[in-house]
């Protein structure tokens, strides 16, 4: 299946420049949110518009609660950036990143392993279908 992300293609390919930048240089086994900082600098060095911990309001049958959820980075305000450091992603990663791109309406995120020996291996572009799920590719 082709990856529905033509215009947002440049961008994911700097986003993911800048972690394996960020992984270079501090290797697998650290935090969450050292790879987090670290990463939201690369892309502010890129010149691009990046916030760190987005809160999210929880709209729930169309109420807005008091509840919200974090996102990692949003980048460009088009792309969620969700920064893991476990010992493998997994189906719920993945649907979590779907949940965030629903709730938002934005189409196109990124979950990012920091905990691999290639990060390469630990990336996976996401975008909603027209359907709404998310359909995901390992870079």
């Amino acid at each position: 299946m082709q990856f529905p992300d033509g215009k947002f293609k440049e961008l994911t390919a700097a986003i993911i420049g800048a972690a394996i930048e960020v992984h270079r240089h501090l290797g697998p086994g650290l935090l969450e949110s050292s790879y987090e900082e670290c990463l939201e600098w690369e892309l502010t060095q890129l010149k691009l518009s990046v916030k760190r911990q987005v809160n999210v309001p929880l709209i729930y049958k169309g109420i807005s609660l008091r509840s919200v959820y974090r996102l990692d980075l949003l980048v460009e305000k088009s792309v969620i950036v969700d920064v893991k450091s476990v010992v493998a992603l997994l189906d719920v990663h993945h649907a979590q990143v779907v949940t965030y791109l629903r709730h938002t309406r934005l189409e196109v995120g990124l979950l990012i392993n920091f905990n691999e020996a290639l990060l390469r291996q630990g990336v996976r572009r996401i975008a909603l279908t027209p359907r709404g799920n998310g359909v995901w590719e390992q870079i």
